[in-house]
């Protein structure tokens, strides 16, 4: 989990920082995070675990002493088989029912986060413009933040333009104890602005000048304040939806994805087939006429009608002839670029329907790896005989990555829709899990499966009839 949460804050940091976001506001953000971390961790902890748990019998030879006893393997991994299948079962009750209200919770939160201005924070020398209606220029800040030189204010609340300044030698820049109100207060300057509402003033710019020895400008922060999103924006999304709602989902998706295939489907005849056909009641020759109505307006290409346009012209003169030519090609874009944007919808919500599969297998995928990969670090333990974080973490990492990079290839094939969604979720379960059976045959059958002075013998003899076989007769 730790991991995973520091991958998150490395990903979003730049999302968080500068805005000034409240410790508990960062809080509440990392356990929502780390809720919808729990179905990825938990095949990997089990699979570390199982592995640090049998090493370690295997290297103080406690495995020795079980075996010597009479009890089998088996009967030793049956209590953490059991464990595991109720782990399992768990991750499967969290991925249904409480992951979705994580990831409903977290993407609101995060999503308001994102919305979120930079905390106020004006800089020596720039044009500050985040304060709705205004932009201040401060030439100087003192090293208290509060005493500020050169200021300039423009006034933008009338959006008339730069009709409206104020400029000071010197001033203080506080705000209220709430934080909702910032105050300037400042010191021996002038206040301009020009007379926009008399006539001729486009001609006349009449400007009216104030001095003043120490004025008072208050300015509104609440829109720097987070501003909390209602929940029901986002609950319809395929993530924040458990597996009944997921049917229901993908059910009424699938009625809409055909009703609008098949409204499509319907008016192709009687739209698209008749769509912008010329008017036979100009005088055109009527082979022109009967020339340009045959040709099918959902096939042809504008090229095609191109290349029947010169034979056209050609035939029945360039004035007479080029307005249905012109007229033909018009409507082949029209209908072309139609129907190009009613397969864009078609793929759109293929693919929506796609990701809610996706989804839907996801909530079993995770938990049955939590049982395939026991099956893996379980056996890999009692093989290996090391324990602690040194092997384990190594070996555990590597079949984790692999797990990753399949369940990631197949969802991503999913989503194209170059997989079935069983295919694509399951492939990587369906993968590791003859890896599993075999490890764990070869675990109960004390095979030196890794037996580091094996493997060397074996080499060295494959080695030696190469050699044999190899040499040139005599």
């Amino acid at each position: 989990m730790f991991i995973l949460i520091m991958q998150f804050l490395w990903r979003y940091i730049d999302d968080l920082v500068g805005k000034g976001l409240e410790w508990n506001l960062i809080i509440e953000l990392i356990f929502y995070a780390s809720a919808t971390f729990v179905t990825l961790a938990l095949p990997l902890a089990i699979l570390l675990s199982s592995i640090m748990t049998f090493g370690n019998l295997g290297e103080h030879y406690e495995l020795v002493a079980m075996k010597s006893a009479g009890i089998p393997l088996r009967n030793i991994m049956k209590p953490l088989v059991i464990l595991a299948l109720f782990i399992s079962i768990g991750a499967f009750y969290f991925s249904n029912n409480l992951l979705p209200k994580a990831n409903l919770k977290f993407q609101t939160l995060y999503y308001d986060i994102r919305q979120k201005k930079l905390a106020f924070n004006i800089k020596e020398g720039i044009f500050y413009k985040d304060l709705e209606g205004y932009t201040i220029r401060i030439g100087k800040k003192e090293r208290d933040d509060i005493h500020i030189k050169e200021v300039m204010i423009y006034d933008h609340t009338d959006k008339l333009g730069n009709i409206n300044v104020t400029i000071a030698k010197s001033g203080k820049m506080e705000t209220t104890a709430d934080r909702r109100f910032l105050i300037f207060t400042l010191y021996d300057g002038y206040a301009y602005k020009e007379i926009v509402d008399v006539g001729g003033y486009r001609e006349k710019r009449p400007l009216e000048r104030s001095k003043f020895v120490e004025q008072q400008k208050k300015f509104d922060l609440s829109n720097f304040e987070l501003s909390r999103t209602d929940e029901n924006i986002f609950k319809d999304h395929y993530l924040m939806l458990n597996l009944k709602q997921l049917d229901f989902a993908i059910d009424s998706l699938d009625e809409m994805l055909m009703a609008r295939h098949d409204r499509f489907s319907q008016n192709h005849n009687s739209t698209y087939n008749n769509y912008f056909r010329l008017d036979t009641t100009t005088n055109y020759s009527v082979d022109t006429i009967m020339l340009i109505d045959s040709i099918p307006s959902m096939v042809i290409a504008e090229d095609t009608i191109r290349k029947l346009s010169a034979g056209l012209i050609d035939e029945y003169g360039y004035r007479r002839n080029k307005k249905v030519v012109d007229k033909a090609i018009n409507s082949a874009k029209v209908i072309k670029n139609n129907i190009l944007n009613i397969r864009r919808d078609l793929t759109k919500r293929k693919e929506k329907i796609l990701k809610h599969h996706a989804i839907w297998h996801e909530k079993f995928t995770y938990p049955a790896a939590c049982l395939v990969l026991f099956f893996i670090g379980a056996p890999l333990g009692a093989i290996i005989r090391k324990g602690g974080l040194g092997m384990p973490v190594v070996i555990s990492v590597i079949f984790f990555i692999i797990f990753h990079i399949i369940t990631i290839t197949g969802k991503k094939y999913v989503e194209a829709d170059s997989l079935e969604p069983f295919i694509g979720m399951w492939m990587a379960n369906v993968i590791l899990l003859p890896i599993g059976i075999f490890l764990t045959w070869k675990a109960t059958t004390d095979a030196p499966l890794l037996d580091a002075e094996i493997w060397i013998k074996k080499i060295k003899s494959v080695g030696q009839y190469i050699l044999y076989f190899g040499k040139k007769p005599e």
